[in-house]
């Protein structure tokens, strides 16, 4: 059985306590009974779990002329290791401890990335699990269920009410109301009938439809936005790439140094073999890389740590780097800017009467817009009496008896023979044009009342959109919704841009296009966003929103508080900051202790043995971590008002 690096991890850890103790201990001349034997028994065991894959891809980059961390891991190690055999058979002091704790330190930082990869892996399998499994299809004059994968292009699909569509299609029989918000964004239910398209996975909500198969299989918009995600799958951490890049100059450089210290001892200066090994054995016993392991996982940990504490999961390093350079800031409209629910904004006539009507005609509907008419009725704790004679007018409204009166509540088509005032067309008009759903609630001939509902802003995102624009970012709304409702809340909220009328895979196209100009992070909360997180250089999903969305995105809001964009963004950009000051000191501790190790002050009597060479090295190390401590102290953006929101 082939274990993770996570497992790896944990066994090194546990084999490496006796050597940590024995560090801990030897400032105080205490010496394990044994230790040589336990340091060499521990360390192999190691060197064959942990440190084999690093000597293989360290060897295969080797036969390539370059050089990787791997390669500073194996070169650390096997050093360290071999001379410590060679050392403990002729009496030396031994460094087993420096192969082992480099190979645990890194392994660290190679089991947080796997944890990554894992995660991401998770956002397919929610993505396949959304698609139905059956479909009703005609076949012989009936309706059978056959299996989705036997659907094929022209079949006849029965969808009765509450299942969703199978597959992508376009309607030849009946009418209904079906939910698209998962994959277009629109936050109301989209009417159809016959001529219209469907699209696979949707939900149908209140009528039965039959419809042609246009699209199945890998072609559905579901399939598309599969293929999106999967993409990402396979995506790597720059930041590591940053330490490879680094890596390939400072292990030649380290092998170098190390070569030339032998040649110059034993061969110019006339020091005996042993003396000079030494010396070059200090000069990589410093120069392992342990600081440098150490350098990116203890800041993501410190920084992830203190970031879910403020209502911000960050995932994977890749964000880190991406978000030092952002220039534009795109959201989503639905459930991101907006809460996702409609809501009664305006009553207009006689409140009262105009709400109770109203509830009498909506009070067994479940549409979402006679959702929001209760709501408001509740909230407002109108009494109201049952109606009688209930009838459903298609895509207009409902008719009824109220009290004796004929009433109706709907849209203008429905209402269009009863009498409307001036006045009444006039806040129409007004509420119409700034993208609300106007409703018309009608009693005996006459217009009563008029209802506005709308998809509101969430009270922190115009707060949160002029923080980043304070900021010099350029914010933008990409949303499925139409150009009106999408004008009307962005003018709501200060956005710089909007672009509406988007499908998934054209958000996607939308995103790739603003980076032209530079890098992009995409907050959303739906299925429909999951190939515009996957594509933007940073992904912000809205811990409220799908698993898929959460899955696909690198940085994850628990809250859902559009403030919680602001403090992502401060605190990621501070965590990679801190790893890039860790990375600093840790080659700083090798520009000043190589040359040391090397030998270069023993003139006046300054020499680094490999012991203390060692203890340079777990030096460098403790200050790499004391470093990425100092990240809980660190001022971020918005912490107070995190804490009180936790609270």
């Amino acid at each position: 059985m082939k274990l993770s690096n996570m497992w790896k991890f944990w066994i090194s850890l546990i084999l490496a306590i006796p050597m940590l103790l024995q560090m801990i201990m030897m400032p105080f001349h205490w010496m394990m009974p044994a230790y040589n034997w336990v340091a060499f028994i521990t360390t192999t065991i190691i060197m064959l779990v942990a440190a084999a894959p690093y000597w293989k891809s360290a060897a295969a980059a080797f036969k390539h002329h370059s050089a990787n961390m791997n390669t500073l891991v194996a070169v650390g190690t096997s050093v360290a290791y071999f001379y410590s055999l060679f050392a403990m058979v002729t009496g030396r002091e031994v460094y087993f401890e420096s192969a082992a704790l480099v190979t645990v330190f890194v392994l660290l930082g190679d089991a947080l990335e796997e944890r990554m990869h894992n995660s991401a892996s998770n956002a397919l399998g929610k993505l396949l699990n959304l698609q139905v499994k059956e479909a009703e299809v005609l076949s012989d004059g009936q309706y059978i269920k056959v299996p989705l994968e036997k659907v094929q292009v022209g079949d006849l699909i029965r969808v009765r009410p509450g299942e969703k569509v199978p597959v992508d299609g376009v309607v030849t029989e009946g009418a209904t109301n079906i939910n698209e918000s998962m994959v277009t964004g629109e936050s109301m239910p989209v009417t159809k009938k016959a001529g219209d398209a469907v699209i696979g996975s949707t939900i149908n909500a209140d009528g039965m439809i039959i419809f042609r198969a246009t699209k199945v299989g890998k072609d559905t918009a579901l399939a598309q936005i599969v293929e999106l995600v999967k993409k990402a799958q396979t995506s790597h951490a720059p930041i590591q790439n940053l330490t490879d890049k680094l890596s390939g100059i400072f292990v030649p450089a380290v092998l170098i140094a190390a070569i030339s210290t032998y040649v110059i001892w034993f061969v110019f200066l006339g020091a005996p073999a042993v003396q000079a090994m030494l010396f070059a054995v200090s000069v990589i016993v410093i120069a392992c890389p342990c600081a440098l392991g150490l350098a990116t996982p203890t800041a993501l940990m410190v920084g992830t740590g203190r970031s879910a504490k403020m209502g911000v999961l960050i995932k994977n390093g890749q964000a880190l780097e991406e978000v030092n350079t952002v220039k534009t800031v795109v959201f989503d409209k639905t459930g991101t800017i907006t809460a996702g629910k409609p809501v009664v904004t305006d009553v207009v006539g006689d409140q009262t009467k105009v709400l109770q009507v109203a509830a009498s005609l909506e009070e067994s509907s479940e549409h979402p817009l006679a959702n929001a008419v209760m709501a408001k009725v509740s909230d407002a704790k109108v009494a109201y009496p049952k109606a009688r004679d209930f009838k459903n007018i298609e895509g207009k409204g409902v008719k009824a008896v109220v009290n004796g009166e004929k009433a109706s509540i709907g849209s203008d088509k429905l209402l269009e023979d009863y009498q409307i005032s001036d006045q009444m067309k006039t806040k129409m008009a007004q509420l119409q044009n700034d993208a609300k759903t106007v409703v018309l609630v009608g009693l005996s001939g006459k217009i009563i009342g008029l209802v506005a509902i709308q998809d509101t802003p969430k009270k922190t995102a115009a707060k949160a959109i002029a923080e980043l624009r304070s900021r010099g970012l350029k914010t933008v709304m990409l949303t499925g919704d139409n150009q009106r409702v999408a004008q009307a809340i962005g003018k709501q909220v200060g956005i710089d841009q909007v672009i509406a009328g988007v499908l998934p895979n054209e958000k996607a196209d939308h995103v790739k296009a603003l980076q032209q100009s530079g890098k992009v992070a995409f907050v959303g909360d739906g299925i429909n966003d999951a190939p515009a997180l996957t594509v933007a250089d940073v992904g912000i999903a809205m811990g409220s929103g799908t698993d898929i969305a959460i899955e696909s995105g690198e940085i994850i809001l628990i809250q859902n508080d559009l403030l919680g964009v602001v403090r992502a963004l401060d605190i990621s950009k501070k965590t990679f900051n801190r790893i890039k000051l860790n990375l600093f000191w840790a080659f700083i501790y090798n520009l000043i202790g190589i040359p040391i190790s090397a030998g270069i002050l023993v003139g006046i009597g300054l020499q680094l043995s490999p012991e203390l060479a060692g203890l340079a090295m777990a030096f460098s190390s403790v200050s790499v971590v004391t470093s990425s401590l100092m990240l809980n102290k660190t001022k971020i953006a918005g912490d107070h008002d995190a804490q009180q929101v936790a609270a």
